[in-house]
């Protein structure tokens, strides 16, 4: 059992070496991944008109506002690592806190990985030179591995690496690529513009959409799984620098930038494609760059930048991720020795490399992108609505009147986040029943290991 001095001096070996640029570059950077490119198909299908998806767009960034508002004023009352966990451990109890953290843990941030290196692989293997990363390269019987899985592996590792050696490496790389993944996305949208498309097609229908109420919540849905992410920015807010100020910064002022570029991306392809060509094409982004005078090459230049943005996916993703495992480790809620620090590089070393294990097993499981995303979902926005309810708590027990950020609109706000997230959290649910039902039994299958892990601190 560790000691109240021990505690203190893990807790002290994290280091506030992340500054507002990097707290901001890893609200962005996790947000926009390959998303931005794709979804304006699947919301098209849905909404059946440019209005109606544009009003998706606003409506879910508005809602995504609201969330992170209220995740800035957690995040600067509670500048710890570990986010959702620290936030349900002190309103809900520790064993509410732990299924949090230990859902996170073995399934949402590992699965995650997965699908994101999966989500890469599959762009590379666009390219010809890479259309071998479909075949087999390991064949034993009904085991086998491809060449893919192998280069999904190599990605994990080296976002993993990246994060052994320091967070503030691991900040610079996310401020680097997060830079270059806007800059990439303004120039592609730019010269979607510079097609021969027609501003009409912003009054224009697709016949064949879902339509409705239930078409235009399918692409209000769409829109809110493009805005998510923002929220690792507080799993790591023990290294950020002035919490209380940057937090809420890079959350706000990130939503913002991610809510402009969103909007700037759904504009150029519905400049450049009418919208019965928008909900037929697979990349909606490639189709709209190559009628400009990229032709051919759009696909390359698209697919490059979607390999840009994902890999900054990545790597916040794996920053984050590792933290809160650290969090639930150093309360002796979970395995000691995932809450060391390492003496030189200060991050939490061996909870990154069981991560990243943990990541590689996924991937040797196999299964394509959805099925290794959908089965974080369903845990994912249910610590969503779990954690925002804190504020209400925290309120309640008197913490408001010495909390640093003040959301804007309490109660609304985050009420109206809540809402909007238990809606999500039950389309999830019902829309992937199998993967939602075994995310469920991974939640409950926390409670014998936090009485086990509750038994060894008596011992």
């Amino acid at each position: 059992m560790a000691t109240a001095s021990n505690t203190t001096s893990v807790r002290a070996s994290l280091v506030r070496e992340l500054g507002a640029s990097h707290a901001a570059s890893i609200v962005i950077g996790v947000v926009i991944g390959s998303g931005i490119f794709l979804v304006p198909s699947e919301m098209m299908q849905a909404a059946g008109s440019a209005r109606l998806v544009y009003l998706a767009w606003i409506v879910g960034g508005v809602v995504s506002f609201f969330g992170a508002a209220t995740y800035a004023e957690l995040g600067a009352m509670k500048p710890q690592a570990g986010g959702e966990y620290v936030y349900i451990r002190d309103a809900y109890g520790p064993l509410a806190g732990f299924l949090c953290g230990w859902t996170w843990t073995v399934v949402v941030k590992p699965s995650s990985l997965a699908a994101i290196s999966t989500g890469v692989v599959r762009i590379l293997a666009n390219f010809a030179p890479l259309s071998f990363l479909g075949a087999h390269a390991v064949n034993i019987g009904h085991f086998f591995l491809t060449w893919g899985q192998f280069v999904a592996m190599g990605f994990v590792l080296f976002v993993s690496a990246v994060n052994y050696v320091g967070v503030r490496r691991a900040g610079n790389f996310q401020l680097v690529f997060t830079v270059l993944k806007i800059v990439l996305i303004v120039v592609i949208a730019a010269i979607a513009f510079s097609a021969p498309g027609d501003w009409s097609h912003f009054a224009q229908k697709y016949s064949g959409a879902a339509g409705g109420v239930a078409g235009f919540f399918a692409a209000l849905a769409a829109a809110l799984w493009a805005y998510d992410g923002w929220s690792d920015l507080n799993m790591v807010a023990e290294e950020v620098r002035d919490p209380e100020r940057n937090i809420p910064l890079a959350l706000i002022g990130g939503l913002i930038v991610i809510g402009a570029l969103y909007m700037l991306v759904n504009a150029a392809v519905q400049y450049a494609l009418p919208p019965a060509t928008v909900a037929a094409s697979a990349s909606p982004m490639s189709d709209a760059v190559r009628a400009s005078f990229l032709g051919a090459a759009a696909a390359v230049v698209v697919s490059a930048a979607m390999v840009v943005s994902l890999t900054t996916t990545l790597n916040g993703v794996a920053m984050s991720g590792a933290r809160m495992t650290f969090a639930l480790s150093r309360d002796g809620n979970f395995f000691q020795a995932l809450s060391k620090v390492h003496p030189r590089f200060h991050t939490p070393h061996i909870a990154i490399l069981m991560q990243a294990v943990l990541s590689v097993f996924f991937l040797l499981l196999g299964g394509n992108f959805r099925q290794l995303f959908t089965l974080a979902l369903f845990a994912e926005w249910l610590s969503y609505v779990a954690a925002s309810s804190t504020l209400f708590v925290f309120h309640r027990k008197g913490f408001a009147p010495s909390r640093p950020f003040r959301i804007w609109g309490y109660p609304l706000a985050p009420a109206l986040f809540i809402v909007a997230s238990a809606a999500l959290l039950y389309y999830t649910f019902m829309s992937n029943l199998r993967y939602s039902a075994l995310g469920s039994l991974v939640i409950l299958a926390g409670i014998p290991v936090y009485f086990a892990f509750a038994l060894r601190r008596k011992v």
